[in-house]
C-alpha cells in the first residue's frame, strides 16, 4: 500500500526521476506513468518551487514545458496570482508616477514577462475567474445597500436619495432634470401631464417647463429653489 510520504531511501531515486523530466522540451502525463502517488505529489512540490525562483522568459518556457501534466485547479491559481500581482503593479506605480505604466515597467515589477502582460490584460474579462471575482462583488450589493441605508436614516440626505436610486424608488438622473417616479398625474385645463408623458420630452423641454412653473411661483419658493437650505 502507498503512503503518502516518500521512503528517505527513495528520495534521491526521485529526485533523479524529476531531473531527467526536467530535461525534456515537453512534460506528458505519460512521462509520470512510473511515478508513483506519493512521488507525483513530491515532483509537483519541486515544480512549484522552481515556479516561483523564475522569471520573466525563463518563467513562461518553464509553466510552456509543465503545461499538459498541470490541472486546471493550478492553472486557475496561476490566472489569479498573475492578476493580483499585475492589479498591484498597476496601482503602486500609477501612485508612484501619477501615470499609466508602460508593460515593460509591469514586468520588472511583477517579475513576469512582458507578453504574458499583454497577454493578461487582453484576455482577462473573458476568463472564467474573472467573471467569478465580478459575481463576488455582485454578491455583496445587499451589504452596501444596508449600510446605505444605515446613513440614510440617521439623516444624511445624499444618502437617502442614494439609497431610493438603487431600490428604484425614484428615477437617475436624466440630463439636468429629475423626474421622480410617481402614478399619478397633473391636468392643465385639457392637457395631461403623467410621467410617461415626461419621460417623452427631452432635457431642454423638460428645463423650460421647470423655468415656466418656477415663474410662478411666490418669491419666497423661488429663493428656496435656487439656494436650497439658506433663508
Amino acid at each position: 500500500m502507498e503512503t503518502d510520504e516518500i521512503d528517505l531511501a527513495k528520495v534521491t531515486e526521485t529526485d533523479n526521476k524529476i531531473a531527467a523530466l526536467l530535461q525534456l522540451e515537453k512534460i506528458t502525463v505519460a512521462d509520470l506513468h512510473n511515478f508513483s502517488i506519493p512521488e507525483r505529489r513530491y515532483a509537483a512540490a519541486v515544480f512549484t518551487k522552481v515556479l516561483e525562483e523564475l522569471k520573466d522568459r525563463e518563467r513562461d518556457d518553464f509553466i510552456d514545458k509543465i503545461d499538459l501534466i498541470v490541472p486546471p485547479t493550478t492553472k486557475d491559481q496561476l490566472w489569479e496570482h498573475n492578476h493580483q500581482v499585475i492589479a498591484a503593479a498597476i496601482s503602486k506605480l500609477m501612485q508612484k508616477h501619477g501615470c499609466m505604466p508602460a508593460k515593460s515597467h509591469l514586468a520588472l515589477e511583477t517579475g513576469l514577462s512582458r507578453q504574458t502582460i499583454v497577454k493578461h490584460l487582453k484576455e482577462y474579462k473573458s476568463h472564467p475567474e474573472y467573471t467569478a471575482e465580478i459575481e463576488q462583488f455582485r454578491f455583496m450589493t445587499s451589504k452596501l445597500a444596508a449600510k446605505v441605508f444605515t446613513f440614510a436614516v440617521n439623516g444624511d440626505m445624499k444618502a437617502a436619495r442614494l439609497y431610493l436610486e438603487m431600490v428604484g424608488a425614484i428615477s437617475k438622473r436624466q440630463g439636468n432634470a429629475v423626474i421622480n417616479e410617481q402614478n399619478n398625474y397633473i391636468q392643465i385645463n385639457n392637457t395631461i401631464l403623467s410621467q410617461e408623458n415626461l419621460r417623452c420630452l427631452s432635457a431642454e423641454q423638460l428645463n423650460q417647463i421647470e423655468n415656466i412653473i418656477t415663474m410662478g411661483l411666490p418669491e419666497r419658493q423661488k429663493l428656496n429653489k435656487m439656494a436650497p437650505g439658506q433663508s
